[in-house]
């Protein structure tokens, strides 16, 4: 059966297209943490919506499971397969991207990465209003699935938001287009934004429709040095009721920005530490500089240090953004990775308790478990997109799932997600459940939700080969703890 399925799936795409030698699939296979690592029958390539289709209807006939992936950028697993099941990457979907400048609309096959795309919509003199440190590798289509919301969303929302149509493929192979490039279009269910943020589980993504947006006036950008994080809060507060538009609002302590500081060799752009640091880009039509100095200077107060730049600020945003490299680089083993969202008044709270609370867990687990204190200690870096309260918890120098008996990663992940339901946040913010965080679905849904949305996945894909394992509704059940 697995030979006719290959020989159906060579037929529909092309033999240089339906890869099973290791060499050629290892890279599907991992995730980009590293962590969670596959198999696969085959990694199959189709180049456009139809091939998807063809590869669909094949996979649903013989009974196997489909896991899409996009750009593979995801930090929970979520496109990562299992033995016997069929990588469908979308990386071929690519071609023009088109702009339609009187509908103010972005029309791209779901295989274009976010940095064509933004380059097209800037060319036209627009802004696509989503982006992402991973802007070079993530896809149009990844997004979707997962719902991305990233530096703008502040300003511009997330990548639903900017969501007015796609064509997408059922797990049985039928093609669904819902593609009006209408602000208005009321008639039943959006089914776009339904299959935004289902990871894969309700359709394969071929082609995106997005709305644009007038760029911002002058930009500036500060870094700004601040004792809490309900400061850096109030700093973004006043800028707005100054009359400025937050174009991004982003929150690094100052050990983690002292870590990245280190590793890029650049000099530091605050000659005064402070516990947090606000990275604050604001435009305004005129005067944009002058109004967010006049900010600062009211604010003082509740300053450390501020240093102002104009435009890209590019060795400012440098410093936000190689956190994640920078912290995948000195992990003696691969960084958890954990994203989550809190209310605004318990962010100050959360940053501050995250890290005793993952002591505690580690050490715990290692008393507990049967090899002791295994390991040294964990060190945490907090950052994130402060702004719509979006926290990056990462945790360094756990031991690696295989090796790792004491249980030290579950109980470290268990404790941080607990909290965060405990502060009445959400165990996912932008990056989807995937595998890593299913046995923590029950934490982040109701039981008449999680039944709901096990019908939705059943209608679309009534025999589960559409990413089994993700979310998989009714098998949630509460971690033990």
């Amino acid at each position: 059966m697995q030979e006719r399925l290959l020989a159906e799936l060579t037929g529909a795409v092309g033999a240089s297209h339906v890869l099973t030698a290791p060499e050629t699939t290892a890279g599907h296979l991992t995730d980009v943490t590293g962590r969670y690592r596959g198999d696969a029958l085959a990694v199959v390539r189709p180049a456009n919506t139809d091939e998807v289709a063809a590869v669909l209807r094949a996979c649903h006939d013989a009974g196997v499971a489909v896991v899409p992936q996009g750009g593979n950028t995801g930090l929970v697993g979520g496109a990562v397969p299992g033995p016997g099941q069929v990588l469908l990457s979308t990386t071929r979907l690519t071609g023009q991207v088109t702009i339609d400048p009187a509908a103010r609309t972005l029309a791209a096959p779901a295989g274009q990465t976010l940095a064509a795309a933004q380059a097209a919509a800037a060319d036209a003199g627009f802004t696509l209003g989503l982006d992402l440190a991973a802007r070079d590798s993530a896809t149009l289509g990844g997004m979707v699935a997962t719902n991305a919301g990233g530096l703008q969303m502040i300003r511009h929302g997330d990548t639903r938001s900017r969501l007015l149509g796609l064509t997408a493929v059922t797990a049985d192979g039928r093609v669904l287009r819902r593609w009006k490039p209408l602000r208005k279009d009321n008639v039943g269910y959006h089914l776009p934004s339904l299959i935004a943020g289902s990871e894969g589980t309700l359709a394969v993504v071929t082609e995106v429709l997005l709305r644009l947006s007038i760029p911002s006036g002058p930009t500036r950008t500060a870094l700004i040095g601040v004792d809490t994080v309900a400061g850096a809060l109030t700093l973004v507060t006043a800028a707005e009721r100054a009359g400025l538009t937050i174009e991004a609002a982003e929150i690094m302590t100052g050990a983690g920005l002292e870590m990245v500081r280190t590793h890029l060799g650049v000099a530091d752009p605050l000659g005064t530490p402070a516990r947090y640091a606000l990275l604050l880009e604001v435009s305004a039509p005129a005067r944009v500089e002058e109004l967010l100095t006049g900010v600062l200077a009211a604010e003082q107060g509740r300053i450390a240090e501020a240093v102002v730049d104009s435009g890209a600020a590019r060795r400012l945003w440098r410093l936000r953004e190689q956190h994640t490299e920078t912290i995948g680089r000195l992990s003696r083993t691969s960084p958890l990775k954990l994203d989550v969202t809190l209310p605004a008044g318990a962010l100050d709270g959360f940053v501050e308790q995250v890290p005793g609370v993952v002591a505690q867990a580690a050490e715990t687990a290692r008393a507990d478990g049967a090899d002791g204190a295994d390991g040294g200690p964990a060190h945490t870096v907090c950052f994130g997109h402060v702004g719509d309260g979006n926290i990056h918890v990462n945790v360094l120098d756990l031991p690696e799932d295989d090796e790792d008996p004491a249980g030290v990663r579950h109980a470290v992940t268990d404790a941080v997600l607990r909290l965060v339901t405990g502060h009445d946040g959400s165990i996912s913010a932008e990056h989807g459940i995937g595998r890593a965080k299913a046995p923590w679905l029950v934490l982040g849904r109701g039981a008449v939700d999680r039944e709901l949305m096990a019908v939705v996945r059943r209608a679309f894909d009534p025999r589960g080969v559409l990413n089994p394992g993700v979310l998989d509704f009714g098998a949630a059940g509460a971690p033990e703890g």
